[in-house]
């Protein structure tokens, strides 16, 4: 008669296959993190040294404190300090539009997972098809909706098209349905609060964890937002970073004749510090949202 392994060898054995899974996984991470780590670190590193040091020294050398400074004038020197004017643009838009996304996706969130509104599956499709569709496909009739109204280089009209914000209003909708139980609502109403006074005393106080995340996602999109600008914007004084920098390094004065490219002395070094001020923003932002990024969701923002 054939003998079955003893349950302290089969608890082993499970115990050795877990250990093994645990470092793979692990290994796959790290493999990522490093691949993900070693350019950020160049481009922190490569300001830091002239355009020869670039060319000769280690990749992860460290030259001087002075070369940024250097790098930095090299760029302002570029049509009178205009890139001082993006970074500002960049920072005001972005800060606009996250507040306006996040409010109107939370709320529309809200609505589809809380209220009894008609029509709330055909709202849903809306807005999974808004979230689905290319955003280059939307590009050349909003362009022309704003240059009807008579918006065409304007930070309204950017604002107000960049502002939709489908995926954040189904990611509320997701979480309003999965955290908060129904019940909870339905006692505020029976307790004599309207909708807006439950949203803004039951749900959106515990609504941190999804705020935050749409917060980031909302930034990051805008941030780094290029192909908009450029087919909304006309003048360089109203272009977000981005753009300004795409221009700027083309060297192609034809893209718009009121920018003088040539006029920079395009070097690695100003190309990687200019690569540093647009991913250092996203860097901060992460670090200082991390809280709801990370330990948000592992506490219990999302739950069956």
């Amino acid at each position: 008669m054939a003998r079955s392994a003893s349950p302290n060898v089969q608890a082993t054995g499970a115990a050795g296959k877990e250990r093994l899974f645990t470092i793979a996984r692990f290994a796959i991470l790290g493999a990522f993190a490093f691949i993900s780590i070693v350019p950020m670190i160049w481009l922190i590193l490569a300001p830091s040294k002239t355009n020869a040091e670039i060319q000769n020294l280690h990749p992860f050398a460290f030259g001087t404190i002075d070369n940024y400074f250097v790098a930095w004038d090299n760029l302002q020197s570029f049509d009178q300090s205009v890139i001082g004017q993006w970074i500002i643009n960049s920072a005001l838009y972005s800060v606009v539009i996250v507040f306006i996304g996040v409010a109107s996706a939370t709320l529309a969130g809200y609505v589809l997972a809380a209220t009894k509104i008609p029509f709330t599956r055909f709202w849903l499709i809306v807005t999974l098809i808004a979230m689905l569709v290319p955003p280059v496909a939307l590009v050349l009739p909003l362009f022309l909706e704003v240059t009807r109204l008579g918006l065409f280089d304007s930070p309204l009209a950017f604002i107000l098209v960049s502002s939709l914000f489908p995926f954040g209003t189904f990611l509320a909708y997701i979480f309003f349905v999965t955290s908060i139980p129904n019940e909870l609502y339905e006692a505020a109403k029976i307790d004599g609060s309207g909708e807006y006074q439950t949203f803004f005393r039951i749900a959106l106080p515990l609504a941190k964890p999804i705020l935050g995340i749409l917060a980031f996602f909302a930034f990051i999109a805008t941030w780094t937002n290029y192909f908009l600008p450029f087919v909304l914007f006309g003048t360089s004084n109203n272009y977000p970073l981005p753009l300004g920098l795409g221009v700027l390094f083309s060297a192609t004065p034809a893209l718009n004749p009121g920018l003088g490219a040539s006029q920079l002395p395009i070097a690695r070094p100003e190309v990687a510090l200019a690569g540093l001020l647009v991913a250092l923003p996203i860097l901060l932002v992460f670090l200082f949202s991390q809280r709801y990024l990370v330990r948000g969701i592992l506490a219990g923002g999302v739950k069956n």
